[in-house]
């Protein structure tokens, strides 16, 4: 079911274009979730395309998200699937916060695409 979800995610990522897309995985790093997603875009409008866009693949493939952060901003949106959390980024915060850097020495990426 994992792996169905994260086909979703990172395919519904591609298709609107998302920059930078990365998969890592957490399992047994934190008690949040298995595995973040980790995207960017280049607008605020891309970003919310790209939010929207996952929202829509999951549902229709019957996931329904557990929470929702950041729409209203469109700068950074979190979409929180239980076992995987998914951050949309304005590549300028992205740049910012630098995730992967947060978790590049104890994380496995997975996919980078």
């Amino acid at each position: 079911m994992v792996k169905e979800k994260l086909d979703i995610i990172v395919k519904s990522c591609e298709d609107k274009k998302g920059i930078d897309i990365k998969v890592l995985d957490i399992n047994g790093l934190s008690s949040i979730a298995d595995y973040f997603v980790i995207v960017s875009g280049n607008s605020s409008s891309q970003v919310s395309a790209l939010a929207d866009e996952i929202e829509e693949k999951m549902l229709e493939a019957g996931y329904s998200i557990d929470n929702l952060e950041g729409k209203n901003s469109m700068r950074w949106i979190i979409l929180d699937y239980s076992d995987i959390i998914v951050h949309i980024f304005h590549k300028e915060e992205r740049e910012y916060y630098d995730l992967e850097r947060l978790w590049s020495d104890e994380s496995n990426f997975i996919e980078e695409k």
